[in-house]
């Protein structure tokens, strides 16, 4: 099941709006948020979303001259590290539908010296302007949950793949000891929105953020849609008590 639970509406945060508008809040959170994400991703994660990302790539799989496909690629975390294993035969397309956040993206990899076997499209996760199995890897990470079709986001990444080829999304998800989620609650929807009013002068956008994440799919749930989109042998691991996961698919 994708967002579209009432007619032409879908969820931004907690709240209903219609469907066309939704792409156009989000993009205006990113745009917002694009210079401070990785301060926004520290606030979320405490921190951790840097040891997360790094375990994500390195069980990823992905092997010297594979072409892999970074969705809701930011500001280059993700594509910084493929970019490392992938070598020089290799090539990675880091997409994002925000243009601030693909500019960010490609100066700070740019500066970094990074630049061989890297490309940067502005695309829409919905509608990828790929062939049919152009890519071995297909990776999403803190993405997905803000897609507005996230199925067809799922259909999309499981065609562009070539048979054998995997789909990878790291996402927030469902906290699984009971006794944590009041702990995890206050810390999403107390302390997050006004440490992004301290740090970032933007406390909407934290807030949006955090409730993003509660309308998430949970693990089985976005599982079983993996599957609906046609990829087979799914699969997912839960890191730091289910705060956030990564499934997995492959295209047969």
């Amino acid at each position: 099941m994708d967002e579209k639970t009432r007619g032409d509406t879908t969820h931004f945060g907690f709240r209903d709006v219609p469907v066309a508008e939704k792409q156009k809040l989000v993009g205006q959170v990113f745009s917002s948020v694009a210079r401070q994400y990785d301060l926004m991703n520290d606030l979320m994660s405490l921190g951790i979303h840097r040891l997360w990302k790094r375990h994500f790539v390195a069980t990823s799989g992905v092997r010297r001259g594979d072409r892999v496909l970074d969705l809701a690629g930011g500001t280059g975390d993700i594509a910084a590290l493929l970019h490392e294993r992938v070598g020089e035969t290799g090539s990675i397309v880091l997409g994002d539908i925000n243009a601030d956040m693909l500019g960010v993206g490609r100066d700070r990899l740019t500066d970094r010296g990074l630049v061989r076997g890297l490309d940067y499209v502005q695309l829409d996760a919905e509608a990828l302007p790929f062939p049919d199995g152009s890519f071995d890897l297909v990776t999403i990470a803190f993405g997905l949950r803000n897609v507005t079709d996230k199925q067809q986001a799922l259909n999309e990444m499981r065609r562009v793949l070539r048979p054998g080829g995997r789909a990878l999304v790291l996402e927030f998800s469902q906290v699984r000891p009971q006794w944590f989620r009041p702990v995890y609650d206050f810390h999403s929807f107390q302390v997050l929105p006004r440490l992004g009013r301290i740090f970032a002068r933007d406390e909407d956008s934290y807030r949006y953020l955090a409730e993003s994440i509660r309308k998430h799919p949970p693990q089985e749930e976005l599982k079983a849609m993996m599957e609906a989109a046609g990829l087979v042998r799914c699969s997912y691991r839960n890191l730091s008590a289910g705060i956030c996961a990564i499934h997995s698919g492959y295209r047969d």
